[in-house]
């Protein structure tokens, strides 16, 4: 019951930092530093922080270590260290990991506990603030928002007759945002001195690299839990800007955009449009991932936030003359997908029970279906649970030193497949001016 009354506690803080940040869209908050470091904010942070887990920083703590030494002697010691001004971040851990569907290696930061836990509770405070300001078009990171908001809204715009599309995403978004430009954003509606101090801190921390720490004048480094929101704070400028380019519709997901245009000098416009205001900001395009796409029947389509998207004809004959934007799994999601069956049903595995790989493998298709189904994807759900399906006939014959057919004979005699779930049915197509989330 404590800590339920912690969490409605922090709760109507948010809500009381939001309405008053939306009635008045002028207001510069003075006083919230006191409520980073208040207990019950810095025990939900603790929450956030021990729900997504995660590894530790270049001070080799890790969540179970806090655990066994006492979490309330962490959130105390932070709580004071607050208070009293001397709290200090620890420089991040950097590492690089594999970009999905490219040869590219992302950089990614990783935070001391400690650290994370600060970066949680700055972020309950500040989020409803800049939440009252936040436009329609943005959607990522954000509070009640998805990624299939964003998905939705390029079904509806299509719907609308704005089938020329311009595609891009920014280059080194996160590493690239000017510290100067995100805390003059940051002021717009922040005013307390050790606030802002605690953030520019976060800012200056730097990375530790090959032993050796450097910092820079620029980013916002992927990894620390305030990132996404201080990200979303200095590209609403973007957001903001775009409204008065009468460019056609953006529809932004973090770094990863879209423009939806009704003819091809509009596109032209918003193209030109777009670089403007990125090169004001400090940023720019990726240029090997920016296009203009129309989106016509038998033309190309794009990829945007996993699926493939492309202007196709109803397939039924009441329904000929009906033409909508259709989307499915990307190559690289499928490629990506069928690359993690491989793994789960790889050769090391062979002395596991097949019910426990099965049940890895369910895992994982429930939350790759469960992403995906929210389109016209079943062509592509039969092929992953057919790929599924024939790697785990080629680990039951491997275990028992037997050709393929005999897995498959075996899998197939089988009445329940040792629980390999299966797919059909659980497609929800998308619909124009139909919210999502209400299914057919």
């Amino acid at each position: 019951m404590a800590r339920t009354a912690e969490v409605d506690k922090v709760r109507e803080l948010q809500r009381t930092l939001y309405r008053a940040a939306k009635a008045d869209p002028g207001r510069r908050f003075h006083a919230l530093h006191d409520k980073v470091h208040r207990r019950d904010v810095l025990g939900r942070a603790w929450e956030l922080v021990r729900r997504n887990r995660g590894a530790a920083g270049i001070d080799q703590q890790t969540i179970d270590d806090v655990e066994r030494h006492g979490v309330d002697r962490l959130l105390d010691e932070l709580a004071t260290d607050l208070r009293d001004g001397t709290y200090r971040p620890l420089a991040a851990r950097r590492v690089f990991i594999p970009k999905p569907g490219s040869r590219e290696r992302r950089p990614l930061s990783i935070p001391a506990v400690r650290d994370r836990v600060v970066q949680a509770a700055a972020r309950i405070v500040l989020e409803p603030i800049f939440e009252a300001d936040f436009l329609p078009c943005s959607f990522g990171f954000r509070p009640r928002k998805s990624a299939h908001d964003a998905l939705q809204a390029l079904v509806d715009e299509a719907w609308r007759g704005r089938q020329w599309v311009v595609e891009t995403d920014i280059a080194n978004c996160f590493e690239a945002i000017p510290h100067d430009g995100l805390m003059a954003a940051i002021e717009e509606r922040i005013v307390d001195r050790k606030l802002l101090a605690l953030v520019r801190g976060m800012l200056r921390a730097g990375v530790m690299e090959h032993g050796a720490v450097s910092s820079r004048a620029a980013g916002t480094p992927q990894g620390g839990v305030i990132s996404p929101l201080l990200a979303n704070v200095y590209l609403h400028r973007l957001d903001r800007q775009w409204q008065t380019a009468s460019a056609g519709v953006l529809v932004r997901y973090a770094d990863d955009l879209v423009a939806m245009c009704k003819n091809r000098r509009e596109a032209d416009h918003a193209l030109a449009a777009l670089k403007a205001i990125l090169a004001s900001l400090g940023l720019e395009p990726k240029l090997a991932k920016t296009r203009i796409v129309h989106l016509t029947e038998g033309g190309e389509g794009l990829d945007f936030l996993g699926f493939h998207h492309r202007w196709v004809r109803s397939r039924d004959p009441r329904f000929r003359h009906v033409c909508f934007l259709a989307r499915w799994p990307s190559r690289q999601a499928m490629q990506r997908a069928r690359e993690r069956v491989r793994e789960l049903t790889a050769r090391d595995r062979l002395r596991w029970p097949v019910e426990q790989v099965v049940q890895d493998l369910n895992r994982f298709l429930r939350g790759w279906a469960g992403y995906f189904r929210y389109g016209n994807s079943t062509v592509q759900f039969d092929q992953i649970i057919r790929h599924a399906d024939r790697r785990l006939a080629l680990l039951i014959a491997h275990r028992d030193q037997r050709a393929w057919w005999y897995g498959r004979k075996l899998l197939n005699n089988r009445s329940d497949r040792y629980g390999l779930i299966s797919l059909n049915g659980t497609i929800v197509a998308p619909r124009p001016n139909r919210p999502w989330r209400t299914g057919r």
